[in-house]
């Protein structure tokens, strides 16, 4: 297949707004990236969208939440003229793989409408209806930025977000071959801190770790999360943004730097836990997402794990869009038939590919019969 101009779309858990950015790719080897872009949620958005976690497509308040979604997506995404396929992510708004059900809120039919590209979106419903997990999803994409520069030895990368989740890598194998990748959730990330910031502060997330600085780490209260038995469960396993609400009501009555201070602790506890069910130790931790820009968590991660950690930049890759730059990678491969999960990243019983197409009004279907064929294989597979 020809080398495509892939836009990818990424709303992550943190709820603060929509990042879009451009990879160039054939969906096996990267090319090159191209320009990004950012756009907040407004106040009344990110009240929609939050008052709507937790529910299914059918709930009350998620028709006001999509209808923001896919506003804001398509506000953003028409600024990128030269896109040839749009890979759009949604915004998750419920997640549970044990009864095989997972919610990214947002239409792609009305964005390709909209747009008048062709738009390949829901990318984890059939991963979790075959018995994965349905995340994460970018391992895949990993392993090509790893490839992309010139890894040689196993590494890994660390996606601090809402939710934390690592990927394991050995470049040296295709990433369809046994024991190429592992991925999974390592615990809460972001997400309880954003909380507590915006409960007590009223602002969105602890700006420069100022607040967890402040602060003293309650060890009891570390080591009785890391009872919880998420952390007892081989991997791959993944979790819902609030998993761990309840179980973390003792330290977010603490007084709020205190709490913070504790929430970074069991980050950093719960990668090192993480890195503990890796078939080997990596030779470095590279670390993307909102929780790299926390110099509290980078501290506590480099005294936790047993390696080198960096943020993604110290490669030359993007932190801020590298979940974006995923959907698009993940976009064209879903066109090609290809997989995007595989049993060691999602647990799925075979290699699949997630994701329905739509297209905008008219436009004739160009994919090959031996790209569907293929595809329709794997899922055959994976039942």
């Amino acid at each position: 297949m020809a080398v495509v101009r892939a836009l990818g779309a990424m709303s992550g858990t943190s709820m603060d707004g929509v990042d879009a950015a451009i990879v160039v790719t054939d969906g096996e080897t990267i090319t090159g990236f191209g320009p990004s872009d950012y756009l907040a949620y407004s106040d009344a958005d990110r009240a929609v969208i939050r008052a709507a976690l937790g529910c299914w497509r059918d709930d009350v308040p998620v028709a006001a939440a999509a209808e923001a979604v896919e506003t804001a997506h398509a506000r953003l995404l028409s600024r990128f003229a030269d896109a040839e396929l749009v890979g759009f992510h949604g915004q998750t708004l419920a997640h549970d793989p044990e009864n095989r059900r997972t919610h990214q809120c947002g239409d792609g039919a009305v964005l390709a409408e909209v747009l008048g590209r062709t738009v390949v979106w829901d990318f984890r419903t059939s991963d979790v209806t075959l018995g994965g997990e349905g995340a994460p999803l970018a391992p895949v994409f990993h392993h090509a930025c790893a490839r992309h520069i010139g890894a040689e030895v196993p590494m890994a990368f660390l996606n601090l977000g809402g939710v934390g989740n690592l990927t394991w890598l050995d470049p040296t194998r295709p990433p369809e071959a046994e024991g190429a990748l592992l991925a999974f959730d390592t615990g809460p990330a972001n997400a309880p801190i954003d909380d507590l910031c915006m409960d007590w502060l009223g602002q969105p997330f602890d700006r420069d770790g100022a607040l967890a600085r402040e602060g003293e780490v309650h060890a009891a209260l570390v080591d009785d999360i890391m009872r919880h038995p998420f952390f007892f469960r081989m991997p791959p396993k993944s979790l819902d943004r609030d998993a761990f609400h309840r179980a973390g009501a003792a330290i977010d009555a603490l007084p709020p730097s205190h709490a913070a201070a504790t929430w970074v602790a069991v980050i950093a506890a719960s990668v090192a836990h993480g890195l503990e069910q890796c078939p080997t130790r990596p030779a470095r931790l590279l670390v993307t997402g909102g929780g790299r820009r926390n110099p509290a968590i980078m501290d506590a991660l480099a005294e936790a794990v047993p390696c080198t950690v960096d943020p993604v930049e110290a490669v030359g890759l993007d932190g801020d869009m590298l979940e974006a730059q995923a959907f698009a990678y993940m976009a064209v491969r879903v066109r090609r038939g290809l997989p995007t999960s595989f049993p060691g990243t999602t647990g799925v019983k075979a290699a699949v590919g997630g994701g329905q197409v739509s297209h905008p009004p008219g436009m004739v279907d160009t994919v090959s019969a031996n790209a569907r064929q293929k595809a329709t294989r794997r899922v055959a597979k994976a039942r």
